[in-house]
C-alpha cells in the first residue's frame, strides 16, 4: 500500500481519532479538563510551567487555578495529539487534491477538525460547560466517521479513469433494512449523548449499585427537568458539576434505561440484517455491544475506574463507526447478489 495515498492516511487518521478520544476521556476522568486554565497556552507557556520559578509565576497569574502537574499533563498531551490530528487532516486534503478524488470529503473533514479546535478552546474558556463538552465529543466522532468514509471510498476498485467499478459487492440484507439501520443509528446517537451527559455532569457516581440505583431502590428521587437542562448558565466552573444529586440520578437512570432499549433493538436489527455476507459485521457488532454492556456494569462496580471509563468511550465510538459502515454498505448496489 502506498503510504502517501488517501487510503493509508485515512487509516492512520482513524487510529489517531481513537487515540485522541481515549486521551480526552482520560483527561475528563482525571478531572483535568481545566488542567490548563487558558488556551492555546498552558499557564502562559506553550507547553506548561516546569521550573519552580515558572510554576510560582503561573500560580500568581491564575490564583484560582494553581498548577497541578498531575492534571496539567493529561490536558497538554490531549492538546498535542489533537493538534497532530489536524495536521493529518491537512495532509489528507493535499493528497486528495493530488489524486483528484474525494476532495469534497477531505475538505469537510478539515473544516470539522478546525471546528473541533474551536470547541476545544470553548471547553476551557467556558469552564467545561456540559453542552460544549458533549458537542466536542460528538465532533470527534464525526471526524472519525469522515476518515472512515474516505477509507471506504478509497477501497473501491476501479476499471478505468472514468471511475467505473470493476466489482462491487452488494449487501442486499443491509439495503432492504436501511431504514431500520438508520433508526438504530439514531437510537445509538441518543444513547451516546446520554452517556456523555452523564459524564459531563458528573452523574456516573449517582447510582453506585446494580441493578438497583442506591439504597436498594430502583427508582429513587429524581429531578428530570434539572437534569436535562441543556442550556445551563455560562459563567460557573462546571468542574465536578453544578447539579443536585436528584438531577444527576435522573441522568444516570435515563442512561441505564436507554442501554436496555438499544440492546433489545440491536438484537432485533441483527436478526433483520443477518446473511452470509453480513455475518462478520453482525458478529462484530454484537460482540462490541456485549463488551459495552459489561463495561457499563463494570463502571458502576469499579466506581468508574479510569481504564474502564476510557474503554467504555472507545467501544461507544466503535459501535458508532460500525453503524457508519452499515449505512455506507446499505447505500451501495453492486453486481453481485447476496
Amino acid at each position: 500500500m502506498n503510504i502517501f495515498s488517501a487510503k493509508f492516511f485515512s487509516i492512520i487518521g482513524i487510529v489517531f481519532c481513537f487515540v485522541v478520544i481515549a486521551l480526552g476521556a482520560w483527561t475528563r476522568l482525571e478531572d483535568a479538563g481545566l488542567g490548563c486554565p487558558d488556551w492555546p497556552l498552558c499557564y502562559g507557556e506553550w507547553i506548561f510551567p516546569q521550573t519552580p520559578e515558572a510554576i510560582e509565576a503561573a500560580n500568581n497569574r491564575f490564583p484560582d487555578n494553581p498548577v497541578d502537574i498531575a492534571k496539567v499533563i493529561p490536558e497538554v498531551v490531549h492538546r498535542f495529539f489533537a493538534a497532530s490530528l489536524g495536521l493529518f487532516a491537512i495532509a489528507l486534503l493535499a493528497i486528495t487534491i493530488r489524486e483528484k478524488k474525494m476532495k469534497a470529503e477531505a475538505s469537510i473533514l478539515l473544516i470539522v477538525t478546525i471546528c473541533q479546535g474551536i470547541f476545544g478552546a470553548l471547553t476551557v474558556t467556558l469552564k467545561l460547560h456540559p453542552l460544549i463538552v458533549s458537542t466536542h465529543l460528538f465532533g470527534a466522532m464525526i471526524v472519525a466517521s469522515l476518515f472512515l468514509l474516505i477509507y471506504l471510498k478509497s477501497s473501491e476498485i476501479y476499471t478505468n479513469n472514468q471511475g467505473k467499478l470493476l466489482k462491487r459487492t452488494s449487501y442486499e440484507s443491509l439495503v432492504k433494512n436501511r431504514n431500520y439501520i438508520f433508526f438504530g443509528f439514531i437510537l445509538l446517537i441518543l444513547q451516546i449523548f446520554l452517556g456523555v451527559w452523564t459524564s459531563t455532569n458528573y452523574a456516573s457516581w449517582s447510582c453506585l449499585e446494580f441493578p438497583t440505583c442506591h439504597s436498594g431502590e430502583f427508582l429513587p428521587t429524581t429531578k428530570f427537568s434539572e437534569g436535562f437542562d441543556l442550556f445551563q448558565p455560562i459563567g460557573p466552573n462546571y468542574l465536578y458539576g453544578e447539579m443536585s444529586g436528584e438531577a444527576r440520578t435522573a441522568i444516570h437512570l435515563t442512561h441505564r434505561i436507554g442501554a436496555i432499549f438499544i440492546c433489545f433493538y440491536s438484537l432485533f436489527l441483527s436478526v433483520k440484517i443477518w446473511s452470509e455476507k453480513t455475518k462478520p459485521i453482525v458478529i462484530f457488532f454484537l460482540s462490541a455491544l456485549f463488551l459495552q454492556v459489561l463495561l457499563g456494569i463494570s463502571n458502576i462496580m469499579t466506581l468508574v475506574a479510569v481504564w474502564n471509563g476510557v474503554a467504555h468511550n472507545l467501544i461507544a465510538v466503535t459501535l458508532f463507526l460500525t453503524f457508519i459502515v452499515m449505512i455506507y454498505l446499505s447505500s451501495r448496489r453492486g453486481n453481485e447478489s447476496s
